[in-house]
């Protein structure tokens, strides 16, 4: 082993050891979630160990809200495109309770010809509303989209109504998705119902108040 190679050794054992003591969840994957490197503070997440999580699909643990978010994503990396990606997503913590977040990959590889893995990390935004007998808060931007999108009105029009653009309403119905862990605009709707955020027997649907 030339002076070379043992400072590469070196340097990589540094990295390893920084990236198993930083406390941001962190794992490396394959394009399709596979993981193949974990630092505790991930596996903490999932309640297992580094060990054990390697080998798992990440993508099962944390349930994505949208699946053609993932699908668009091992498209681009299969193109090679190299871009930060952002994918909503919830799970279940080690005491049972319901949380949802956002995982954060970096495409990472050694050469740009070869197909890269992703560097991924959790950021964890909250944990899901449990109980029915208290209305649910929203923002009045996201009370207003509940209120289009309950009366019919696509993307491209709730948009126009609250002034963002057709990603911005995107947005805060992925947010809304993942926080009360709705699998499409329908049950998002009917949950906003079940939660009080929209009032009952009126037309057209409006918020409730406060």
């Amino acid at each position: 082993m030339d002076g070379s190679d043992r400072a590469a050794v070196v340097w990589r054992n540094r990295a390893l050891t920084l990236f198993d003591r930083v406390s941001v969840p962190v794992a490396v994957c394959d394009v399709y979630g596979a993981v193949l490197l974990a630092n505790p503070a991930m596996a903490a997440e999932c309640g297992t160990t580094p060990g054990r999580l390697r080998g798992g699909n990440v993508l099962e643990v944390f349930r994505p809200q949208e699946a053609t978010q993932v699908e668009r994503i091992a498209e681009a990396l299969r193109l090679r495109h190299r871009s930060r990606y952002q994918v909503s997503v919830c799970w279940r913590a080690p005491g049972g309770a319901e949380r949802f977040g956002e995982l954060t990959a970096d495409p990472v590889s050694d050469t740009v010809e070869e197909t890269p893995s992703l560097l991924v990390m959790l950021r964890v935004e909250g944990e899901r509303e449990h109980s029915p007998a208290v209305p649910a808060r929203v923002a009045p931007v996201e009370g207003r989209i509940l209120e289009l999108l309950a009366g019919g009105a696509t993307t491209a029009r709730a948009a126009r109504e609250t002034g963002l653009t057709t990603d911005g309403v995107t947005y805060h119905l992925r947010r809304l998705s993942a926080r009360w862990g709705a699998g499409n605009r329908t049950e998002l709707v009917a949950r906003a119902y079940a939660l009080g955020v929209l009032a009952t027997g009126v037309w057209p649907p409006v918020a409730s108040p406060g």
